[in-house]
């Protein structure tokens, strides 16, 4: 397994890992945690990805759940990372993204939010993120497709991960978790809103952003459900900053920073056991929105919406959330990629499709350059 990681512009590359802990089912995820604690206490990095449905690990609500075969956990124990320089070969363009298609119809979407208004009306849930996928098939490089899309939008979390079987191209702009001694934070995002052309309307689209109630109600609420996530492991937990607007080449983002103090040697199973998945990407509360999206999106999200990440030593890591994350099975050359968005209480079907379009566009616009 060859990993790229483009992390607030420090570019490190693994490859050839010692070993490689990954699992595929819920009994044996304890297990894996032990060998990634055995891997660091021996002076490795750990360094992959966990799946979305990894987070169905640590409910027995979730048990019964069906699994596809994708990895839950697939991370490679590696000596040291290397800078980047140019390790992947690129082709120069030698790459075929044919037949888009979404998962699902525009009409069942739209049904699908109705559902959500139906749990949001009866107070089963404040808020789900809901996602639909773009297939593709997919020939060439896929490295060649990633370095495309980041040289067009840079976003401050991109990987791109290499295995026998699947490419990743995370052009993602969302930080999972990010740990140094005992300070940890995460930066749920939620909210988004389509810049304009002339330096006025943006400005102006910026301005209403920042003050429109529907994308701080949606940010607020996650971010107090990371406050209470966090408050499992940790204590001294503070919003370092709330709302916060970062402009991206088609559309602005809005971001919060949650952090709290914990022991430098935390049990990395617990920890993940308190705060994966992260709840911008499920909804609150949390294991009563899992349980919607699980009956409503009706199949697995795989590394959409899970972490690709690094973890050193010292236990000290950087973990991305995997959204705008282009995923190909080499295996049979097809390829997906997730889009979501929070539905409150106050979101239409219409304006929640246009908003999963306008999130896509970094890939639909560019894959042809």
């Amino acid at each position: 397994m060859n990993i790229h990681f483009d992390f607030e512009k420090s570019s490190l590359f693994f490859n050839q890992p010692v070993s490689i802990i990954s699992c595929s089912s819920f009994q044996d995820v304890p297990l894996a945690f032990e060998k990634i604690e055995e891997s660091l206490s021996r002076g490795l990095f750990v360094a992959g990805f966990f799946s979305y449905e990894f987070g169905y690990a640590f409910e027995e609500a979730f048990s019964s759940y069906s699994l596809n075969g994708f990895p839950l956990i697939f991370m490679g124990c590696y000596e040291k990372p290397q800078p980047y320089k140019n390790q992947f070969t690129v082709d120069g363009h030698d790459r075929k993204v044919k037949n888009l298609r979404f998962n699902i119809s525009r009409e069942k979407y739209f049904e699908h939010i109705d559902v959500i208004r139906s749990y949001l009306q009866a107070g089963d849930v404040y808020q789900i993120t809901y996602c639909l996928k773009i297939l593709f098939d997919f020939h060439g490089n896929a490295y060649d497709l990633y370095k495309t899309l980041f040289a067009v939008q840079p976003v401050p979390y991109a990987a791109f991960v290499e295995t026998d079987q699947y490419d990743m191209a995370s052009l993602s702009p969302e930080l999972f978790l990010y740990k140094k001694g005992n300070y940890i934070i995460s930066k749920p995002m939620k909210g988004t809103w389509q810049r304009r052309k002339s330096w006025f309307a943006d400005k102006l689209a910026e301005y209403r952003f920042r003050h429109d109630e529907k994308n701080r109600a949606e940010n607020i609420m996650i971010t107090d459900l990371l406050r209470n996530d966090l408050g499992r492991i940790g204590n001294n937990i503070r919003v370092e900053k709330l709302c916060e607007v970062t402009p991206y080449k088609t559309l602005f983002q809005m971001t919060s920073t949650v952090a709290a103090d914990i022991a430098p040697d935390v049990s990395l199973y617990n920890l993940f056991k308190s705060l994966f998945p992260s709840g911008s990407v499920t909804g609150a509360p949390k294991i009563r929105a899992m349980e919607i999206i699980h009956e409503l999106e009706r199949e697995p999200r795989n590394i959409y919406t899970g972490a690709i990440g690094y973890i050193k030593p010292n236990k000290d890591f950087y973990i991305n959330i995997p959204i705008r994350t282009a995923l190909i099975n080499k295996e049979n050359a097809k390829g997906e990629m997730g889009i979501g968005g929070g539905i409150v209480w106050d979101s239409t079907a219409e304006g929640e499709w246009t908003e999963g379009i306008l999130k896509a566009r970094f890939f639909t616009d560019n894959i042809h350059l």
